[in-house]
């Protein structure tokens, strides 16, 4: 078994998380690995940097003049809060478009003062506290400019997902014709795909000037500028992506994604890291990451020290004692020589 992370309680082992990791430099060849670098893996919300691309790339950032921050946004796994819900709000409006056109749904949202808010006002929770607004935002207003139909934008036959696939598919290096769709959480489609392939367009992410395509390596390096710009924006108060980002000071690009997926560009290597934890376990994700960045040296005795809350949480009982420990242990493979190609896998 590929045990990544074990959950102490004491100093007894109660419960364990198996991960698979991948390492892979901008030319694709892999680096590192833990578990299955190649397991096949719905990437979740780790491709909204890939799924903003069209949003640059038609004209329609520009054409509603979309601040950084926006694009930020579009990326997002957001928190609810009031920074995160007015932006989405102001896409829409820019775009000539109300609430009433996301068809993301609606959840809790993570910033429980924006909730306890709102059931003290009496009303209502809508689509704008999705954790996923800010990336229909972004799409529905691409339709718009597009001229397409709004109202389907999610479905996969759409000019909109259609865009998205191709991105996904050019950025991770791997045939659009091997992708598996499913439907994501919030409606729109999923890709799934090695996680090798995942770190490798993280890679690219980091290092947009890889990229042939003028045009698309312009749209790259605005979103990965953005996100770095605006952490914020991606995350929320007390996120790890948020976190990571504002401690690495611009180096690393980093995005979660559900069932415990993460990824990372670090721009400085030209590097990309994808993980996915097997049982989909969040708690154990960002625990894996430090570990990662730790035992390849990237960010040891500054940046990390910061994150250090996330390395190796802390479980604690109702009254705030400690009880236990979420400990990162599994040692990297140094690869050889792997050079991945977009019709291996």
């Amino acid at each position: 078994m590929a045990v990544a992370v074990n959950v102490y309680r004491g100093d007894a082992v109660e419960s364990s998380h198996q991960g698979h990791i991948a390492v892979v430099d901008v030319k694709g060849r892999l680096l590192y690995a833990y578990g299955d670098p190649y397991r096949l893996t719905f990437a979740r919300s780790a491709m909204k940097p890939f799924q903003a691309i069209p949003v640059v790339e038609t004209g329609t950032a520009d054409r509603f003049h979309f601040e950084p921050a926006d694009l930020s946004l579009c990326c997002a796994s957001h928190s609810g809060e009031e920074r995160h819900r007015s932006r989405a709000l102001s896409i829409l409006n820019r775009a000539g478009l109300g609430e009433e056109t996301l068809v993301c749904g609606t959840h809790v949202p993570r910033d429980s003062d924006s909730y306890k808010q709102l059931i003290r006002e009496g009303r209502e929770l809508t689509p704008i506290y999705s954790n996923c607004s800010g990336k229909h935002a972004g799409m529905v207003a691409t339709a718009s400019h597009m001229g397409e139909q709004v109202e389907t934008y999610h479905l996969l036959d759409h000019p909109v997902q259609q865009r998205i696939m191709d991105a996904v598919a050019d950025m991770t290096c791997y045939p659009q014709e091997n992708i598996y769709t499913g439907v994501d959480g919030c409606g729109v489609p999923v890709h799934r795909i090695p996680l090798a392939n995942m770190a490798w367009g993280y890679a690219r992410l980091a290092s947009p000037g890889c990229m042939d395509n003028p045009l698309r390596q312009q749209a790259v390096r605005r979103i990965a500028e953005a996100m770095v710009a605006f952490p914020e924006m991606v995350g929320g108060n007390e996120r790890y992506c948020t976190d990571l980002m504002r401690a690495f000071k611009g180096r690393i690009i980093g995005k979660s994604g559900a069932e415990g997926v993460y990824c990372i560009g670090d721009r400085d290597l030209g590097w990309g890291i994808a993980l996915k934890i097997e049982d989909g376990g969040a708690r154990a994700a960002y625990a894996v990451m430090s570990e990662v960045l730790r035992q390849l040296g990237i960010g040891n005795g500054g940046p990390l020290d910061d994150l250090k809350p996330y390395a190796n949480p802390v479980i604690r009982t109702m009254r705030g004692e400690m009880a236990g420990r979420i400990q990162a242990e599994f040692v990297l493979d140094k690869i050889e020589s792997t050079q991945l190609s977009r019709s291996t896998h």
